[in-house]
C-alpha cells in the first residue's frame, strides 16, 4: 500500500490498515495527534474504524511536551 504521510510517500506491506495502525507504527499516542485524510479532519474516536486506502493523503500534527 502507498500512502503520502506528511509530503512524504511511503510503501506499506499491509494491505489493510487503519488509522491507528499508522500512528502505531509512527509510535504516535491518538491522544496527542490530529489527522486528516484527504483533507478531511478524522476525529480520535474514529481512528480504530477508519480504513486507510491505496493512494491516501494524510497530515498527522501531533503535540510535543517539553520545556
Amino acid at each position: 500500500m502507498e500512502l503520502h504521510v506528511n509530503g512524504e510517500t511511503l510503501h506499506f506491506a499491509k494491505e489493510t490498515m487503519t488509522m491507528l495502525d499508522l500512528l502505531e507504527a509512527y509510535d504516535i499516542q491518538e491522544k496527542v495527534a490530529a489527522v486528516e485524510k484527504n483533507k478531511e479532519i478524522i476525529g480520535k474516536k474514529d481512528y480504530p474504524q477508519t480504513i486507510l486506502e491505496d493512494g491516501d493523503r494524510i497530515e498527522i500534527v501531533h503535540f510535543v511536551g517539553g520545556g
